[in-house]
């Protein structure tokens, strides 16, 4: 299964104390995909991800080219992606230009999560422009081949704009909340929450940071390497690069003279 195109956006401010918090959100159940999961907002690059004429604020295509390792269109799709499911799916919207009023911005919304309109046409008859300086590459993860829903997911930062709030008012998710990193960790070692491999990973790797300003500036200024998880019959958990016994031609399914991946489906 060749993996569809995702982009998942980490959106950020600091608590009251000043801490950094992250936005969580619990998927339905019943979805085919992390059904249940705690899970950063995202979703999958749609056929309207398209730079052609949308008014772009920042790193342009090809700059987010270089960094994800993808061609200009892929990154496109990926910024854009980014940009409309936070929208979609939290309400906040890293974009700007004409004045907009909460309830023309809600039709909108609307418009865009139930397919009316293409994300670019609604932010052109707004006059808006996506805001690209606002994210950061964090991190791309490719769903192990084992798995019958594959996604190769760019993973993004951003921190959520001045006057904006964060919601759950979307049909994706049962509950959402803001968490320090450590305390969702937490809250999956008591078993409360499930997390997948990538979001534990990445919530491990961002606890260490003090507050949304840090971890934003700390985004890699390199190119960002794919990530494959290994699935081993037997264990657990995945292997990824830099384990013991990860072996990427086996992750990849290379290794295989006969195209069968290893057996397992462990996240």
């Amino acid at each position: 299964m060749v993996p569809r195109p995702a982009a998942t956006v980490l959106l950020l401010r600091d608590d009251p104390d000043g801490r950094l918090q992250v936005f969580l959100q619990r998927r339905v159940k019943g979805m085919a995909f992390a059904g249940g999961m705690t899970v950063f907002p995202g979703g999958g690059v749609d056929a309207s991800d398209r730079a052609d004429g949308v008014a772009w604020e920042g790193p342009e295509p090809g700059w987010w080219a270089d960094r994800l390792r993808c061609t200009t269109d892929e990154a496109a799709g990926f910024v854009l992606a980014a940009v409309r499911e936070t929208f979609e799916e939290c309400g906040v919207l890293l974009a700007d230009g004409a004045a907009v009023d909460a309830a023309t911005l809600a039709e909108a919304r609307d418009d865009v999560a139930q397919r009316r309109r293409p994300f670019g046409d609604v932010l052109a008859g707004l006059g808006l422009r996506i805001r690209a300086d606002q994210l950061r590459a964090w991190a791309r993860w490719i769903t192990p081949i084992v798995q019958p829903r594959r996604y190769d997911t760019a993973f993004f930062t951003a921190i959520v704009p001045p006057g904006q709030e964060a919601d759950a008012q979307t049909t994706e998710a049962v509950e959402a909340a803001w968490w320090t990193p450590a305390a969702a960790l937490e809250a999956f070692r008591d078993g409360e929450i499930g997390l997948m491999r990538p979001t534990r990973t990445i919530l491990t790797d961002i606890s260490a940071f003090p507050d949304s300003a840090a971890l934003h500036a700390a985004a890699p200024g390199d190119a960002i390497v794919s990530i494959l998880p290994m699935v081993v019959e037997g264990l657990s958990d995945v292997l990824l690069p830099g384990d013991d016994g990860y072996d990427l031609d086996v992750a990849s399914g290379r290794a295989h003279a006969d195209g069968h991946a290893p057996a397992g489906g462990h996240r």
